[in-house]
C-alpha cells in the first residue's frame, strides 16, 4: 500500500472542496484551484476529509494513487497558505528588479533579460540579489523559478549565476599553472 495515498487530506475551516466527476475543485481564502484526476483514481469527500483511492490493483494504479493524493493536498495548501520559492543571484553586477508586470534581470549579458510575470504569480525583490516568487499553484511557482534560474544557472568555478536559496553548488578547482 502507498504510504502517501492512504492518508486522507484534511480540509481546514474556510476551505470548500467539491467533486465533479474526476475533477476536484478547492476554494479558499487565497483563491480557487482545480485538478483533474486520472481514470485509475477516485476521490470521495467524507466530512472534513478528502480520501483518494484506487479503482484497481495494477502497477499504474499504485503509481497514480500517491501522486493524486499529493496533487489534492497541494491544492488545499495552496489556497490556505500559498507557496514560495526564493532565488539568490551571485556575481558582480548581477541584479534583479521588478518593473510593472516584468522582472528585469541584469545577468552579465550585453542586454538585460526581461521576464514577463505570469498570471497568478507575484514576484518581489527585497534586495537586488534576491528574488521571491509566490503563488497558490505549486507547479506554476516552481516552473517560474526554474525558468528564471535557467537564464544564467550557477557555474561551478566561481559560483556566479542564479540559484535556489539554500542550494549547494559543487565547486570545481580552476586550471593549474
Amino acid at each position: 500500500m502507498s504510504k502517501i495515498g492512504k492518508l486522507p487530506v484534511a480540509i481546514p475551516a474556510g476551505v470548500t472542496a467539491s467533486l465533479d466527476g474526476q475533477t476536484v475543485k478547492v476554494k479558499g481564502p487565497k483563491g480557487s484551484l482545480e485538478v483533474t484526476l486520472v481514470e485509475e483514481i477516485e476521490a470521495a469527500i467524507e466530512g472534513s476529509e478528502l480520501k483518494v483511492s484506487m479503482r484497481g490493483d495494477t502497477t499504474r494504479h499504485k503509481a497514480m494513487w500517491g501522486m493524486s493524493r499529493t496533487l489534492v493536498a497541494n491544492l488545499v495548501e495552496g489556497v490556505t497558505k500559498g507557496f514560495e520559492k526564493k532565488l539568490e543571484i551571485t556575481g558582480v553586477g548581477y541584479k534583479a528588479a521588478v518593473q510593472g508586470k516584468n522582472l528585469n534581470l541584469a545577468l552579465g549579458y550585453s542586454h538585460d533579460v526581461i521576464f514577463p510575470i505570469p498570471e497568478g504569480i507575484q514576484i518581489v525583490t527585497p534586495k537586488p540579489t534576491e528574488v521571491v516568487i509566490t503563488g497558490i499553484d505549486r507547479q506554476k511557482v516552481g516552473q517560474v523559478a526554474a525558468e528564471i534560474r535557467e537564464f544564467r544557472g550557477p557555474e561551478p568555478y566561481k559560483g556566479k549565476g542564479v540559484k535556489y536559496a539554500g542550494e549547494f553548488i559543487f565547486r570545481k578547482e580552476g586550471k593549474k599553472k
